[in-house]
């Protein structure tokens, strides 16, 4: 395999080194099975992104239009570049493992990205055999749709089988040019045998810690952690060194996020060649504005015509998708400006506390991912408040590719990639405070100016996260590791950005 060396080039993270990682500095003590955290403070260090911080541009070292070398010397998405048609001249066989494919149940982000990214490299023309398992735990038909095969490797449980499926691999008798895991579906201690092996990260455990401070921080006053709180505080931080130290075994990795990618150099201390950013993409077919699809849904739930506003949420309805806290923001907010709707579509414990706040809260519950173009089409504004600083919520995306600007928690994994530009949208820090400063600030500015943030939220979605861009991207990545020439930029092949 022909990543392990570099040519000759412009240094790798020469800026990335210093760029943009949020460090949590804490003083944790143990008491009984958990930590309690005495304080917690976040140094943000200056961002060399090519769009720069949130309202701040670049410092111009990265010029997409002019840039030329390695790829595995970029300090940025691959998404900033412009890969070109499929090269027809090298189809790749590709094996990938991930736990779990869209088949039965509503599928999460990861089954989602699994689906969009492999159907898009088959389109492409390369062989591709994913290992899985359905969504439900029901074991399914293995599926061939043209050059993507699925195979239902399953246990007793429901649960991918990865000792079987590699079994299944090798009696295949392919000659695999690449082989990828989705996070963990290919565990570390056989992941380190695998040579032409990469993982893509939809989370790591620094940003689960990030999360459970997050989390512990917005208890009431007198509120009492559950001990499975506990628990999980008090393991969270051999979890996390355990993961540092284990990630060596996977080769080549691919982080969903800028904000990951520091921390996978920075912090777990992966060789800069051997992280490569790749952010998630959207099937741009299926998320587009649509006016007159967003009015029906309207009218089928019962917004009203004359309603000022309607914002919405999308994903599970529990704690750690901020739930508590816009549950209490928007029982202020409606009481001040009675005609903003909030559409909840998603199941989980917060369901029927939303429904205390009818009828200026619509909660729809679960909803398949062919409704979700018309929800999204019916907002004016889409919220995203989840303290989990992990991995990049699709949503943010659908809804950008939808016209719709967004409001979402300020964490650098959204603020670096996603809403790079208050042109996009807003943020706040996760507190109920902030949350409904913030919310007051998008009703004050009115529909016009929203409208004209999400006209660019469309252009900027196109531009990052196509389902066309990404597996370009993830292509190239594969063609680089079966074949160094192709890990250099541009190729005669590859298009003007």
């Amino acid at each position: 395999m022909a990543m392990g060396k570099l040519k000759k080039g412009t240094p790798r993270g020469s800026n990335r080194g210093r760029c943009c990682v949020s460090l949590i500095a804490a003083a944790i003590v143990a008491s009984g099975f958990g930590y309690v955290v005495m304080e917690l403070r976040t140094k943000d260090w200056a961002c060399n992104s090519a769009e720069g911080a949130l309202g701040m541009p670049g410092n111009g070292e990265f010029d997409k239009n002019s840039w030329s070398g390695d790829l595995r010397t970029l300090e940025v998405a691959w998404n900033r570049l412009c890969f070109g048609q499929p090269v027809a001249s090298e189809k790749l066989r590709l094996a990938v493992f991930s736990k779990k494919w869209p088949a039965g149940g509503v599928p999460g982000g990861m089954e989602r990205h699994a689906f969009t990214l492999y159907r898009a490299l088959a389109a492409r023309g390369h062989e591709i055999h994913v290992y899985t398992a359905t969504g439900n735990g029901v074991k399914g038909e293995d599926v061939v749709e043209g050059e993507l095969r699925v195979h239902f490797v399953q246990n007793e449980a429901g649960r991918l089988d990865w000792s079987r499926a590699w079994k299944l691999l090798e009696s295949s008798g392919i000659q695999f040019d690449a082989v990828h895991s989705e996070s963990v579906a290919l565990p570390h201690w056989k992941a380190k045998d695998v040579p032409n092996l990469a993982v893509t990260w939809h989370g790591i455990a620094y940003e689960a810690l990030h999360s459970e401070l997050l989390q512990d921080l917005i208890r009431k006053p007198g509120e009492i952690r559950t001990p499975e709180t506990e628990k999980s505080m008090a393991e969270r931080i051999p979890r996390l060194l355990d993961e540092i130290r284990f990630f060596p075994s996977y080769r080549q990795h691919v982080p969903i996020s800028d904000y990951a990618g520091d921390v996978l150099l920075n912090i777990y201390q992966i060789p800069t060649e051997n992280v490569h950013i790749i952010l998630n993409g959207i099937d741009e077919q299926n998320f587009r504005p649509n006016a007159a699809l967003g009015a029906e849904f309207r009218l089928k739930i019962g917004v009203p015509p004359n309603a000022t506003m309607v914002m919405g949420v999308a994903g599970r309805l529990v704690r750690d998708k901020g739930h508590p806290i816009l549950f209490e923001a928007f029982s202020q907010i409606r009481k001040e400006n009675p005609g903003v709707y909030l559409l909840v579509a998603g199941a989980g414990p917060w369901e029927d506390r939303y429904r205390e706040l009818a009828p200026n809260v619509k909660a729809l519950g679960s909803m398949d991912p062919s409704d979700l173009a018309a929800f999204y089409n019916a907002l004016d504004i889409f919220l995203n408040p989840t303290l989990r600083p992990q991995g990049l919520d699709l949503t943010l995306m659908e809804a950008m590719h939808c016209g719709k600007p967004l409001l979402a928690s300020r964490f650098p994994s959204i603020t670096r990639s996603v809403i790079v530009s208050h042109d996009y949208g807003y943020t706040f820090a996760p507190n109920v405070a902030s949350l409904i400063s913030t919310l007051r600030s998008a009703i004050s500015d009115g529909s016009r100016e929203l409208q004209r943030k999400g006209r660019l939220c469309r252009d900027y979605a196109a531009r990052m996260f196509a389902a066309t861009k990404m597996a370009s991207a993830y292509e190239r990545l594969f063609l680089c590791m079966k074949n160094e020439a192709y890990c250099r930029y541009p190729l005669p092949t590859d298009c003007a950005p």
